[in-house]
């Protein structure tokens, strides 16, 4: 059961009176107000105070009479909270672009990284979920395709496949992204609660209906793995599509690994291209699954939480977690390598697109100082900052309050990872979801094998249709239609220090 925090900022004086530790609230000092604020009002307090004392960019946030919390509004409770968040989020400028930190160019105005949760995410990354198992994209505008299956979800056990058109959703034919009418059912049928009827076109050129209806599940995020022979090179490639806990994750990844060693693999393929992220216990285990042995015992990487917590200068979180001095120093928040496994490889390919984000984007980070590691694929999301939750009523915070660097301080990848660049060496294309993961001629996959085997990414061949007309938009209009897809998935990165919440 989730404990309930609240605090309450004194409207004329701007301060706080001495914590009820019984129940966690923070009584006012105001003398002159008369209203009772009610308990909304108090959960918008909460969000503003977390975020003033722990966010990373907490220095550019105005003074509570400024910012006034509760004149937020919104459609439903979490809406409004959600308006506030996106608020808070917008004042800290990057000197880089200009721009605020948590920009999103889908999206202007909302928060690229934070956000406001009833619970489901915590549910998810611990490796359950209740829906359908697959997920959609637009290969273009005109073409809506099933992008991943969860193993043993209703839509794998209905037998869907990445790959397979649907021409047709609970009736209705128009389904042509317009970011509009025809997306939003889309987004409400796919990502709903209520049974959906489907007619797809296989790649053979046949179809098929579908029914479905949500149901639990325990999540694999290994949705394959296999090994492919390219001359004398043996390539293990593995997809992985979210950072679930390490108790939920860690048994499948290595599955997949205890093969790539018995086949005694040269090379490595990790498909994170639709990975938003999730738990860095999890990142880290991946990590020491790839990392040369060699590497074992040095540092991965580090966590910087903003001055005020290095000052231990946290009155609130204090109140309610026990927090020693020192807690968020740097180097009280750094990670070593611990090789698993006898893995011992020298090169990497990471397959990645606009949808590889936070965790995803730390794995490939970490590896970058400690071995051969190529790109492959489109700009990553650039998410190199973490949060931990924080319980408010029945909602959970989360908003960045840690930026990571790894053994070489390389960080601040907040325009993502461009494949193909001085930094970031490799191949840029576009994905290809008119193939199934693992099939040797789906574009960003053939890059990788093709370069393990000659030398170099670019490929022959006949080109798909349907990618060559998406090359005709721009990639923000790609990330935008598939934001609007992704709106309601996880995307981030949940570590940092391991406290406790006072009984």
């Amino acid at each position: 059961m989730k404990k309930i925090f609240y605090f309450t900022l004194v409207a004329v004086a701007g301060l706080i009176s001495a914590c009820s530790k019984s129940k966690n609230v923070i009584k006012p000092v105001d003398t002159v107000a008369t209203v009772k604020p009610s308990t909304l009002d108090l959960i918008k307090d909460s969000v503003y105070l977390y975020t003033k004392e722990t966010y990373l960019w907490y220095d550019a946030i105005p003074d509570y009479k400024t910012f006034a919390p509760r004149t937020f509004t919104g459609s439903t409770d979490a809406a409004a909270l959600t308006s506030e968040v996106d608020a808070l989020s917008q004042y800290k400028i990057n000197p880089a672009t200009n721009l605020p930190y948590e920009y999103y160019a889908a999206a202007p105005g909302e928060a690229k990284y934070s956000f406001i949760d009833d619970g489901s995410v915590s549910t998810e990354l611990g490796g359950t979920n209740g829906d359908f198992g697959f997920s959609v994209l637009y290969q273009e505008t005109t073409d809506l395709r099933v992008k991943y299956v969860y193993p043993g979800s209703p839509a794998d056990k209905a037998g869907l496949k990445r790959g397979y058109q649907i021409t047709k959703l609970n009736g209705r034919t128009a389904l042509d992204y317009d970011n509009g009418t025809n997306t939003n059912f889309v987004v409400n049928a796919v990502f709903g609660s209520s049974p959906i009827t489907m007619t797809v076109k296989k790649p053979d050129g046949t179809s098929a209906d579908v029914n479905l209806s949500t149901a639990t599940y325990t999540i694999n995020p290994v949705l394959t793995y296999k090994v492919f022979t390219e001359g004398t090179k043996k390539v293990g490639y593995v997809v992985f599509n979210t950072f679930t806990s390490p108790t939920n994750a860690g048994p499948q990844l290595l599955t997949a690994f205890k093969a790539f060693t018995d086949a005694g693999i040269t090379d490595l393929v990790v498909d994170l291209r639709y990975n938003g992220g999730g738990y860095v216990a999890t990142a880290e285990y991946l990590d020491n699954l790839i990392v040369p042995s060699a590497k074992s015992g040095s540092l991965m990487y580090t966590y910087y939480y903003n001055d005020k917590l290095q000052a231990d200068n946290h009155p609130l979180l204090s109140a309610i977690y026990n927090i020693n001095k020192g807690d968020f120093l740097p180097a009280n928040n750094q990670t070593k390598f611990a090789k698993n496994g006898t893995l011992d490889i020298s090169r990497v390919f990471f397959i990645v697109t606009g949808s590889t984000a936070s965790a995803s984007e730390l794995t490939i980070n970490n590896l970058r100082p400690e071995m051969d590691v190529k790109f492959i694929g489109r700009t990553s999301y650039g998410k190199p900052v973490g949060f931990f939750a924080i319980d408010i009523n029945k909602y959970q915070l989360y908003v960045p309050q840690f930026e990571t660097k790894n053994s070489a301080s390389q960080g601040g990848y907040y325009s993502g990872m461009n494949p193909g660049t001085a930094d970031y060496p490799g191949f840029n294309d576009y994905d290809d979801v008119t193939k199934d993961f693992g099939d040797s001629t789906e574009v960003l996959l053939q890059h990788a094998l093709n370069y393990i085997k000659t030398g170099t990414y670019a490929v022959t061949g006949p080109k798909v249709q349907s990618l060559s007309r998406t090359k005709t938009m721009s990639e923000q209009q790609i990330n935008t239609m598939t934001t609007t897809l992704d709106k309601r998935r996880f995307t981030g990165m949940i570590g940092g220090r391991s406290i406790k919440a006072k009984k």
